[in-house]
């Protein structure tokens, strides 16, 4: 990568360094962001239209029926913080699932046009790309000068092995672009005279990443804590200086995005279908294994997936091999002196890292009897219910991202003493260099040996990470009945269509997609998704009723139970229930022993186009 062009004064910044402005070298940098992203990609867009994640199916289905939510919403003019078109007659609290708002509604339009399975793909690449685009622009105008050391920054805060891991089915994971932005907003208020604009723009970053995803909206919201606190131990003279801005800023900031957002969290905690906590607090027990941090992960060049079969119990967050680890030590070590950049990134790396042990220490895939961070706190805390202690390492890839940066930055520039240099405006910034000391160029013959070294050790610890296409599986599209609209004469308006089998997160994943392929043009019960139980806490999919637990346990068995009379008036009972007018059964390995079972309940099925049918309304009424 090249450096900054010298030619021609750039504008200058409140803190007295020049504007860096637009160049060749930072649209090649977001070009090759570009390709890396269509890479990752490459496996989808083969066949998109019949191609799915193959780790995570099942996810990936369910954001092909987000991207159609938005594009109904859009259509219809329905309020998008809620959907009818799945577990009917309930319905889904769209702000209390994983709903991708902020970005499902603007792409409405390429939904519309092409399909959710389009969007999905093209979203999917393109917010890896954008996440290190903006991280790369962060690191470049804040940090380092080096425009080379923040494209290697960028490329690994955007294809970092834990987020290409939830680019299998979980877009809403990758969707970051916005957080570098957060985080240098956050990091440079209190400048003076410029806390009303400077709150306000943070209060808008702040409002939209709500409708893109709340949880690393949450782990950006700690690290920056974590990070202010180590500055202010760290420069307190400059914190005292900085405070009253600061706080005002962040008062605005906060004020804006609550006022925004006000309606929309409220409906979320306290709308239809809301809940609080899930069932058992069961994303606590979710700790990082020790040994992946020097693992490879399964979708890098130098991933193994038998390994994951060990440790791999919980998401890949971490799994930055040992190369990466190692060089990130030595350059912990050897920046700790002239990096204030550095202390607070390796100040980041060690409070996360043990914050994502988890209740009990993980080692090579063994649950040791040693208590971690999380055995000490309690299940049913606000907010903290929600979250999973191995994705707070997501922090410490963050952490590392810049680390790395900032050591490609160290390499190609002077040699640094323990003389102290004229303190600067840029001392005081939190996301300056601050460079505490310096000294003139080392000597040629160590300069020909520092440089080829540094940049060949980081060049080793990153290469391995470089991701490679994800895994994908082939996937039938809806049945014709379905697709060419076969079904409208038999489902009128508040009725249902009750797919065989019912749509869960364990069952019935095709027929889920038949509701996203077909624009929500009707409703479906069950789903996949969490609601409320009786309780009121949260669980994922839809209560079972008697008829879809019959379906399911005649599925796994391959064979049709007795089916006594109570079977028949049940089956009946849940089909009023749900509202339907007409069961579908269409291509399925299954398929004979549901149409036995489906027969035995409701009697004789038809056969329309390219699936068994069951006109259910004389039963039903209506």
């Amino acid at each position: 990568m090249a450096e900054p062009d010298k030619a021609g004064p750039d504008k200058a910044r409140p803190d007295g360094r020049p504007r860096r402005r637009p160049g060749r070298a930072d649209a090649l940098a977001i070009g090759a962001y570009v390709l890396i992203g269509v890479l990752v990609c490459l496996n989808y867009w083969v066949d998109v239209q019949h191609r799915v994640s193959s780790h995570l199916p099942t996810d990936h289905s369910w954001f092909e029926w987000l991207f159609t939510h938005g594009a109904y919403s859009v259509r219809h003019l329905e309020n998008p913080l809620f959907s009818a078109r799945q577990n009917a007659p309930d319905g889904v609290n769209m702000m209390a699932n994983t709903s991708l708002l902020g970005m499902t509604i603007p792409l409405a339009p390429i939904t519309l046009l092409f399909g959710p399975q389009v969007t999905y793909a093209l979203y999917l690449g393109g917010a890896l790309a954008a996440t290190a685009a903006t991280s790369y622009w962060m690191l470049s105008r804040h940090l380092v000068r080096s425009r080379a050391g923040a494209f290697v920054g960028g490329a690994f805060l955007g294809f970092a092995p834990g987020i290409v891991h939830h680019a299998n089915g979980q877009p809403n994971f990758v969707s970051n672009f916005l957080l570098p932005v957060i985080v240098a907003r956050v990091l440079r208020l209190g400048q003076p005279g410029r806390w009303r604009r400077d709150g306000v723009v943070l209060g808008l970053l702040v409002a939209y990443q709500i409708f893109i995803n709340e949880e690393m909206l949450l782990l950006t919201a700690l690290a920056c804590l974590v990070a202010v606190a180590a500055y202010v131990v760290q420069r307190p003279r400059a914190a005292r200086a900085r405070a009253g801005g600061f706080l005002a800023a962040l008062g605005v900031g906060g004020g804006l995005a609550l006022l925004i957002t006000a309606y929309p969290i409220w409906y979320q905690f306290n709308g239809p279908q809301s809940y609080r906590g899930l069932q058992g607090g069961v994303f606590h027990n979710w700790g990082e294994d020790l040994m992946a941090f020097v693992t490879f992960a399964r979708d890098t060049v130098a991933g193994d997936e038998a390994v994951e079969k060990t440790i791999g119990l919980t998401e890949q967050n971490t799994w930055f091999g040992w190369p990466l680890v190692l060089v990130a030590l030595v350059a912990l070590v050897l920046l700790w002196r002239r990096s204030l950049a550095a202390r607070i990134a390796g100040v980041l790396m060690v409070v996360f890292t043990v914050a994502a042990i988890g209740p009990k220490v993980r080692f090579d895939g063994v649950e040791t009897t040693v208590d971690g961070p999380w055995a000490y706190i309690p299940d049913d805390l606000p907010l903290v219910e929600m979250m999973m202690p191995t994705r707070l390492t997501l922090v410490v890839t963050g952490a590392l991202g810049v680390l790395l940066a900032l050591a490609w930055d160290a390499v190609g520039g002077p040699v640094r003493s323990r003389v102290p240099a004229p303190r600067t405006a840029a001392d005081d910034t939190m996301t300056g260099t601050a460079t505490e000391a310096t000294a003139p160029p080392a000597a040629p013959n160590r300069r020909r040996w520092v440089r080829p070294v540094g940049y060949a050790a980081i060049a080793l610890a990153v290469l391995p990470l470089f991701p490679r296409p994800l895994p994908a599986q082939h996937m039938d599209l809806p049945p014709h009945f379905i697709t060419a609209g076969g079904w409208r004469p038999y489902v009128p308006a508040g009725r249902t269509l009750v797919p065989v089998p019912i749509p869960s997160n364990v069952h019935g994943l095709p027929t889920l997609r038949w509701s996203a392929l077909t624009g929500h043009e009707f409703a479906v019960p069950g789903g996949y998704f969490i609601g409320p139980n009786e309780l009121g806490e949260g669980v994922f999919g839809a209560p079972n009723r008697p008829t879809s637990t019959l379906i399911y346990a005649t599925m796994d068995a391959g064979t049709v139970p007795a089916l006594p009379e109570e079977n028949r008036r049940q089956a009946v009972a849940d089909l009023r229930f749900w509202k339907a007018s007409v069961v579908v059964l269409g291509a399925h390995p299954r398929e004979a022993v549901l149409r036995d079972l489906m027969t035995g309940l409701l009697g004789p099925a038809q056969r329309v186009d390219d699936v068994w049918l069951w006109d259910v309304r004389p039963l039903v009424g209506g």
